[in-house]
């Protein structure tokens, strides 16, 4: 592991302890201090502080009593959160004697900084937080007593689901055990632990040492928890800006636990992504782009502006590539995407129609924007986008295979050309997106999600759709296939299953055994009924938007799709008899 090795280090002495910092960056640009927690040392932010380097000036230090720090003598009183805030400015005024800093803290990094933002002392030191994982105690405490004073269902389900997710916080006030332990058997397994169930990277981390880290660690929980639970402040105002970044699949922390946080953090700005615990170590890429997104927009005196959206928490500075993204529902997709506060990748055969859509995309919100030409069916020229996009922009976050053709006609009216054509474009050009830009995702290992846009033909057949529902099949079950094989890496797959959405394609539709003249007559017959039924592509978008956060496998958007998707499920009989009818078109 090479993460802090290159940094500057200093010792700063403060209360009996000395604490080992470390820098990285150029001094003259804007100091964010990155505070870790338990049971881990600054290490923990190997990963994060180079991707935030180049940028900032990034100061990371052990806690006392962890990694190179120094513990006090004795333990018991040594870690009180007043004592810890001595710590933070002496350090602050070590680094950053003139200019307020950034502020991030994971854990018990966080619990910690909530008290730095929250007390009278630390006044203009502090510019803005990024609290990851960890609640202020008064905050918790606050949010206990309300719940016990005035007791709802609901409520008393949430204080038994934190109070089970807790369990560790007893353990730890334990006497002797918890140091046996980690200086046992527990500190041997830690590392496997990590991999295993937080999917962190097996790279070496934690360092060597992480048994005395952890037993020194129990500490904070002794000095502080119950103290601070029974008696919390009740001035526990943030005045800074603050990012919460919560990971959805925390074992540790619930999300209601923040529900009430807005009244003590009055400019907040929320994040969510589909993480464990230990966030620093399996999503750098996702926590350096919010923390560099954050930062600069308060130091240019706008910390709303990375707000914005309806799902801004969730895809804000997320990189998002959608393919087809010229007109219809690809376009309306990167749209959604660019209100969310994404980072937008108009992809598209037509260059004017992308860039089209990449200067709307960023006149509705998006953090960038741009326009990409590519035929998804040339296998070369998406080996160059995909090579182009990851060296300009990195990995893609979000991979939307939207591209996609219409044929309609009978089975032996469909030419082998006609054949390979729509198979071209709406399988391969799937398979192609899939292999190039998913593989980079599942090789960075930090999660992401692929969503695939078949159609409500893939499990409704047709007398007149051979050519084109095969190919939409095709996309669900190589949807549902990569699905398996992604979900130990953190990456969702979604099949979005339109049916009759009032777009362009129905202008482009070929139609297999007729002439000129009478295609032109159907595409205008088919353009009506489906303006007729008026479902507009920017409802199939926020279908789109709902599957990534929820992590859906397959999602009928119509209710004609909706419908048909049950019969296939309990009634495939009665679609085979609907299969029959020829669609009113001629």
């Amino acid at each position: 592991m090479t993460g802090l090795k290159g940094a500057r280090e200093r010792r700063v002495r403060t209360g009996g302890v000395e604490l080992c910092v470390a820098e990285l960056g150029d001094p003259g640009r804007p100091t964010v201090v990155l505070v870790h927690g338990y049971p881990d040392s600054k290490e923990v932010w190997s990963e994060v502080a180079p991707r935030l380097a180049g940028r900032f000036h990034i100061v990371a230090y052990d806690v006392r009593g962890h990694g190179r720090s120094t513990a006090p003598r004795p333990l018991r009183g040594g870690f009180t959160l007043e004592k810890l805030t001595d710590d933070f400015l002496a350090v602050v005024d070590a680094v950053s004697p003139d200019r307020p800093v950034h502020l991030v803290g994971h854990d018990w990094g966080s619990v910690q900084s909530w008290e730095f933002v929250t007390v009278g002392r630390t006044a203009g030191r502090i510019a803005s937080f990024t609290s990851v994982s960890g609640p202020s105690l008064d905050h918790f405490g606050h949010w206990i007593n309300r719940r016990v004073k005035r007791p709802t269902p609901r409520r008393v389900g949430q204080l038994l689901g934190q109070g089970a997710k807790s369990w560790y916080v007893y353990l730890l006030h334990t006497p002797v055990l918890p140091e046996l332990a980690w200086r046992g058997p527990l500190g041997r397994a830690w590392p496997r632990i990590l991999e295993r169930l937080e999917r962190t990277p097996g790279d070496g981390y934690p360092t060597a040492s992480l048994r005395s880290d952890a037993a020194h660690g129990a500490w904070l929980y002794r000095d502080n928890v119950r103290r601070r639970l029974r008696s919390p402040r009740a001035d526990a105002y943030a005045d800074v800006p603050v990012q919460l970044v919560t990971p959805l699949e925390d074992a540790f922390l619930s999300e209601g636990l923040s529900e009430d946080l807005e009244q003590w953090a009055p400019r907040l700005t929320r994040r969510t992504l589909p993480a464990r615990h230990w966030v620093p170590r399996s999503r750098p890429d996702q926590l350096a782009a919010w923390i560099s997104d954050f930062v600069t927009s308060v130091e240019a005196g706008r910390p709303e502006a990375s707000a914005a959206g309806r799902y801004a928490d969730r895809f804000g500075g997320q990189l998002v590539l959608v393919t087809g993204a010229g007109s219809g529902i690809g376009r309306a997709t990167a749209l959604a995407f660019a209100e969310a506060g994404a980072r937008v990748l108009a992809v598209d055969r037509d260059a004017e129609a992308a860039v089209r859509t990449a200067g709307e995309a960023r006149r509705r919100g998006a953090a960038a924007a741009w326009a990409e030409t590519a035929d998804v069916s040339d296998e070369q020229a998406m080996e160059k986008l995909a090579e182009r996009v990851t060296t300009e922009h990195g990995v893609v976050d979000v991979l939307v295979n939207n591209a996609g053709i219409g044929l309609g006609g009978s089975f032996f009216d469909t030419t082998t050309e006609e054949w390979k054509k729509v198979l071209d474009v709406n399988l391969w050009g799937v398979i192609h997106g899939c292999r190039l830009f998913g593989k980079r995702m599942a090789e960075r290992g930090q999660g992401g999600h692929i969503v695939n846009v078949a159609s409500a033909a893939a499990f409704q057949p047709s007398s007149a759709l051979s050519a084109y529902g095969t190919s939409k099949a095709a996309v669900l079950m190589l949807s549902e296939c990569l699905r398996a094989e992604l979900a130990g890496r953190g990456i969702g797959v979604s099949a979005i299953c339109p049916g009759f959405v009032d777009t362009a394609i129905t202008s482009t539709t070929r139609f297999a055994g007729v002439d000129a003249e009478e295609e032109r007559r159907l595409r205008r017959r088919m353009a009506r009924l489906y303006g007729l039924r008026g479902y507009p592509p920017e409802k199939v978008a926020a279908a789109i938007l709902r599957a990534v956060v929820r992590d859906e496998p397959v999602v009928p958007v119509t209710p004609e799709a909706r419908t048909a998707y049950a019969l296939s499920r309990w009634m495939p009989g009665a679609l085979r008899r609907i299969a029959r009818v020829k669609p009113p078109l001629r």
